[in-house]
Order: C-alpha cells, then structure tokens, then sequence
C-alpha cells in the first residue's frame, strides 16, 4: 500500500471519527479518537469469531506503517513547535526553575525509580529482564504528553501558572527522556563486530550535553535566524512557509546532526512564537500563522491518537505481559508522585505553590505516543515485545482514565481551595 493510500486511510479514519465523536460521544477530542479507534481495532479482532477475516488485512496495512520513524521524524518536529508557539516565555520565565527541574531531574529520577522496581517485580510474572532493559522502560514511560490534558484544563479555568507548569515540563521533558533513553540504547545496540557500545561516564556526560545543550543552542540559532527573516519581510504566505522550513528541515539537520531535535524545536518555537509574534510578524501575518500551526496541530494530533488505537492489531497480548502492564499503572504514578513531589517540596521553602499541585501534576502527566515510539525503537527480540505491550497498557490507562479526570480534579481542587 503507498504512502499516499496509507495517508489518505488515516486522515479518513480521523475525520470520520472526529465526526462521530463531536456529534455523539463528545469526549475531548483525542480521548474520543483513541477510544473510537480502539474500538474498531477490537471490533476487526472479533469479527474473526465470526469469519469475517478482517485482522490479517488491517494488520498488513499496519505493518507497512513505521510508527517511531512516523512520529519521531515526521509529526513530532512540528507537535512541539505547534506546542511551544503558545506558551508565552514570561510566564515561563516566571516557572523556569520547576519546569527546568521537573523536565530533567524529574525524568532521570522516574526513570531509575521504574527501572530499578521493575527489574525486582518483573521476575515475578515470569519476566527475567537485564537491568539496561528495565531501565530503558523507565526512560521511555517517564516522559509527559500535553496535547491531551492541556486542552481539558484550559476548558475548566486552570490556573495559568498551572498550565505553564504542565506544558514547560512536557515540551522539554520529551527532548530529555530522548536522550536519555539513547544514552541507555548505546549499552544495548551492538557494533558492527558484535560487541556492546563501550560507554563511559565521561562518554555519556559528553553524549547528553551535545543531545541536550547543543540541541538548545542549535534551536536557538535557528530560531534566531529565522526571526531576522521574518523581520525584514511583510508576505504570511512567504513566513508561514520559513516556520515550516524551520520544524521540518532544522529537525532532519538536527538529527544528522546527532544533537536532540525536540528540544531545538521547541527553542526556536518559544523564539518565534514570543519575539517573531512580537516584533517580526504583522497582524495579519500573526493571525494566519496561528490558523495554519493550529490546523497542523489538529490533523497531526487526530492522526496520532488514530494510530495508537489501531497499535492494538499488531500486539501480542500475552497475559503476563497484561498483568506486568496492569502493575506498572500504579507504579508508573507513584514514581511520578515521588518525581515531582520531592523537587516541589524543596522549591516551597523558597516559593509558593497551590496545595494540591502535586496531585494535580501526578495524575494530569500522560503518557502518550512517545512512548509507544521509543518502545518500538527497541532492538527485536522478547524483551521489546513485552516492553511494548506493557508501554502501551500504560499509554491508554493514562489517556483514556487519567485523561477522563484530570479535569474533575482540578475543578474539585479549586472549589476545595475557595
């Protein structure tokens, strides 16, 4: 099937249940497709029972969708610079410390806090994991997902200062679990004479400051540029096409470039959508900027969550790997309590916070395709079977539940406070 069909399949599928869920479920947008979608997957898998050969088809399909190469260099790029052309850089400013902290040490601390537990509970369910693999689970679930909860919390009046929190953190903890989470592959991916990439301390300390530092600097660079083309020229045809050059063509640079992408991106999106929109863009310009990055923003988004639901048909639902999924719910929040929860309690002998904010920021931190992208970069065999499995439990508890709720919560922790 080309490119063009596998495309023309997803946006129809997409559109289709957007309709349905505006017209009938009427659930936040991304939770209605991934529930709509998810159904599907499992109404093709019983219609087996029935003789109807429908699952061998769809997974055909499926399997000529690479899903990590399709969200990790192809809809990524532009996910967070949509992402970060709306977050206004003195509110982040005013947060730079939590979200600095949440997005890296929270992510390191999650990342060994899951490691570590799931190296002791996985033997248990029949599942003998090297360490490096329990760690790379935990690097890979750790990072946070904005699109779906953000959109809850601005329709029940968050605070703002809540919303920055939640957004900062998950655009730059994406970048940050990436590098992480490739740091720990070199210990698993083999040369080409078969032995395991050696990777000392200095090596790895080098490797996260050219992913992480150099990424920022790079975004900065080109964000910076950009901005200076943008000044000297009054055409939004001509300047939304430079801000789609900047995700996609900086992004492609930045990966061959080996230096972290995401964070690029979302540097030079917090450039171009504070001083670009400030002092570079004309109104007009500004209103079709915003249009074009929210339309790009919507289908991506739509496409997305359309593809997690169908990954049901191309997993191998085994039941230790379900019962290891099911476990790791709880153990995946409380490692986030404890990740967020510390920081936030040393940084309140210096600054306020809102009571409930730890709570809020546990339980509204979901897991989402990311995840399920950097679990199916694993290298084949049975440890990435599994991980993908439980990765994926993980994901549609955390969209479909915690997503459903998070917005209840923070209304009742509002009221509560009034």
């Amino acid at each position: 099937m080309s490119i063009i069909n596998v495309l023309a399949l997803l946006i129809t599928l997409a559109a289709l249940f957007s309709y349905i869920n505006y017209r009938f479920i009427k659930l936040p947008t991304t939770i209605g497709l991934l529930l709509a979608s998810l159904l599907m997957s499992l109404a093709i898998i019983a219609a087996g029972t029935w003789g109807l050969n429908l699952e061998q088809p769809a997974r055909a399909i499926l399997a000529g969708i690479d899903f990590n190469e399709t969200l990790m260099n192809g809809m990524l790029s532009a996910l967070l610079f949509a992402g970060a052309l709306h977050v206004q850089l003195d509110q982040l400013a005013k947060q730079k410390w939590v979200v600095a902290t949440l997005a890296s040490v929270g992510v390191v601390t999650s990342t060994f806090l899951i490691g570590f537990a799931t190296y002791y509970i996985f033997p248990l369910l029949g599942l003998d994991f090297p360490l490096i693999y329990c760690l790379l689970f935990g690097a890979l679930i750790s990072p946070t997902d904005p699109i779906a909860v953000l959109g809850i919390l601005k329709t029940v009046g968050a605070p703002k200062s809540l919303e920055t929190k939640i957004a900062g953190e998950s655009l730059f903890n994406d970048g940050v679990a990436v590098v992480v989470f490739l740091v720990m592959l070199g210990f698993v991916v083999t040369n080409a004479d078969g032995h395991h990439a050696e990777l000392s301390v200095t090596g790895v300390l080098t490797l996260f400051l050219q992913e992480a530092v150099g990424g920022a600097i790079y975004g900065f660079v080109l964000g910076y540029i950009v901005y200076k083309m943008l000044a000297t020229i009054d055409n939004y045809q001509v300047e939304v096409l430079l801000t789609l050059a900047l995700v996609l063509g900086g992004y492609s640079l930045a990966m061959a470039l080996h230096i972290s992408g995401p964070i690029a991106v979302v540097v030079a999106g917090l450039l171009i959508g504070n001083s670009g929109r400030s002092f570079a863009m004309s109104d007009k310009t500004r209103e079709h900027l915003d249009t074009f990055w929210e339309l790009v923003d919507e289908i991506l988004n739509a496409v997305l969550f359309v593809l997690i639901g169908l990954e049901v048909l191309v997993l191998t639902f085994e039941q230790h790997y379900l019962i290891a999924g099911l476990l790791m719910i709880p153990l995946t929040l409380l490692a986030r309590f404890i990740a967020v929860g510390i920081p936030i309690s040393i940084m309140r002998r210096s600054r306020s916070f809102s009571p409930r904010v730890i709570r809020v920021l546990t339980w509204g931190g979901l897991r989402g395709g990311i995840s399920i992208a950097l679990a199916l970069s694993l290298p084949a065999g049975p440890e990435r079977e599994a991980i993908l499995v439980i990765t994926y439990v993980v994901v549609v508890f955390s969209i479909l539940v915690q997503g459903l709720t998070v917005g209840k919560l923070v209304v009742r922790d509002a009221v509560e406070e009034g």
